[in-house]
């Protein structure tokens, strides 16, 4: 008893001694190193604002910077030959709820349907679901679609391994261009018609890239939050990219590809879990140009539970890391390039939206600033924590105009997801286990829509308790709720408003609250 007295009298005299030489300095440097990542982040937002102030101000649209002619269809002489001949690969793996929709859509394109080729990339490992596709496919065929079912025997390489599987097809040579649509993307019939002239008529163009619209984006409160991160990345900085050095990351799906751009980059790698990203890079580096059209979109589905979002933003955030730790010096010493698009790829592309944006939100709102209210020698400038968080804020809600009475909440939200994104930032940088995890987003499709007509509906049926909870996110919700209440008590900067606040949504997603809660069978 009188030993557990002395130690905990010890411990305040032994904080005292640490506190001044150690604590402070330590926590100053953390401070200054947030502010300085604050401001670069700030800069580039305004940047961004600036510019697409002025592309929108002076009609600066792709259909003004590039040659875009629709193709001629009523020339009798010419007949279809004056259509290229277009690939189009759907990879797709265990898409039970999706695959129908996808391949629907796709059979449904405008274009003469001997110049196009229809791939359905199936890794699959249920073999109920690879005979519902390949028969869906034989479906198609029999109506005079020119679509191939195609499996592989291992899963080398996920997605990119598939995709490169599938362009070694010797009918593949006669293919000039190659779209990619992820199994829930669905085209609209005149996809083709509207982006396939860009390439035809600008031989330096290597890629086309549409919008997401998404057609679940109101099913959840984090369906809506996604969308508002998603609409800012859009209609925004891909927007600015192409408009101001036409180099963007490729998004994987909604794209159209020159085929010859796609070999001379070295085709698909699967070294990171963004092999998007990376044959756009590598594609960049070789000259080639990329355009962004916005007024093109492509229906899909965002991911409405919690889980596959979490392990969406894993392979998103792990996997650019990732990618710049591998590329940073092929991108350095490219001679092709100018100075100006390797400083765009590496310090704007890279640096500040893919590393500094993650790890910022996570490190300064949940950790510096709470830090602080337990050392008052430490003080952070109202600019720092009020003034430029708020502008950053305001400017990503543009994307978004509907949404903006959800912004506390996207703020809060987009806080606990820096947890996790800021966790696999540092995984894919130091390339530590999980870097090259690969796990599909997985989707609920039609089928989820049919079960939330349900009396009971699926948001209100629960999931064993152990199932649900978030051990980490509550961990951090118990932290930023002491900070809060002792800054409450002892605090003069009126901390502990954010601080409940952002402790309640860290709390709600730890206990498995969030998104559409689908019932275990």
């Amino acid at each position: 008893m009188d030993a557990a007295a002395g130690t905990a009298a010890a411990l305040p005299e032994a904080w005292s001694q640490v506190r001044a030489p150690v604590i402070v300095p330590l926590l100053r440097l953390a401070v200054a190193v947030c502010l300085t990542m604050s401001v670069l982040l700030f800069l580039e937002r305004m940047y961004m604002a600036i510019v697409i102030t002025g592309v929108r101000l002076l009609r600066f649209r792709p259909d003004r910077r590039y040659r875009c002619d629709p193709l001629p269809d009523d020339d009798p002489e010419l007949g279809s030959s004056a259509f290229p001949v277009v690939l189009v690969q759907i990879p797709m793996f265990n898409e039970r709820e999706v695959y129908q929709l996808s391949i629907g859509a796709v059979c449904g394109l405008s274009w003469p349907a001997d110049r196009l080729v229809v791939q359905v990339l199936d890794d699959s490992t249920d073999e109920m679901i690879k005979e519902m596709v390949r028969l869906e496919c034989e479906r198609w065929a029999r109506k005079g679609i020119n679509i191939t079912y195609q499996i592989r025997d291992d899963r080398k390489g996920y997605k990119a391994g598939a995709l490169r599987a599938g362009m070694k097809h010797a009918y593949v040579r006669e293919c000039e261009y190659v779209v990619i649509f992820d199994a829930d993307f669905q085209p609209d019939p005149d996809f083709l018609k509207r982006t396939v002239p860009y390439l035809v008529h600008n031989p330096e163009i290597a890629l086309v890239q549409a919008r997401w619209r998404f057609v679940n984006a109101d099913e959840c409160l984090m369906t809506r939050m996604q969308e508002m991160s998603l609409d800012y990345h859009f209609t925004v900085e891909q927007e600015v990219s192409s408009s101001v050095c036409a180099f963007f990351g490729f998004n994987g799906t909604a794209g159209v590809w020159r085929i010859s751009a796609i070999n001379e980059a070295g085709g698909w790698k699967d070294r990171t879990t963004v092999e998007d990203m990376d044959l756009a890079i590598r594609a960049s580096l070789k000259g080639w140009k990329f355009v962004y059209l916005g007024d093109v979109q492509v229906k899909s589905e965002l991911p409405s539970t919690f889980k596959a979002f979490r392990f969406q933003q894993h392979r998103w955030s792990c996997g650019p890391a990732n990618l710049f730790r591998k590329m940073l010096m092929e991108i350095v010493t490219n001679k092709k390039v100018t100075i100006w698009k390797k400083i765009h790829v590496i310090y704007n592309f890279f640096l500040i939206r893919k590393i500094i944006a993650h790890i910022i939100t996570f490190s300064f709102y949940c950790l510096v600033i709470p830090a602080t209210i337990f050392v008052p020698e430490v003080r952070i400038p109202k600019w720092g924590c009020v003034y430029i968080p708020s502008a950053i804020t305001l400017m990503n809600s543009v994307g978004t105009p509907r949404s903006f009475h959800l912004l506390f909440f996207w703020v809060a939200f987009e806080n606990v997801m820096s947890l996790h994104r800021t966790k696999a930032t540092l995984i894919g940088l130091l390339e530590a286990g999980r870097a090259n995890e690969w796990v599909v987003t997985a989707k609920l499709g039609s089928a989820m829509k049919m079960k939330a007509a349900n009396k009971a509906g699926l948001r209100k049926q629960f999931m064993r308790i152990w199932e649900r909870l978030h051990v980490t996110e509550l961990g951090v919700a118990a932290f930023l709720f002491s900070c809060g209440w002792y800054d409450f008590a002892y605090g003069r900067d009126h901390f502990f408003i954010y601080l409940f606040f952002q402790s309640v949504a860290f709390f709600i997603v730890g206990i498995g609250y969030v998104g559409t809660i689908v019932p275990q069978s």
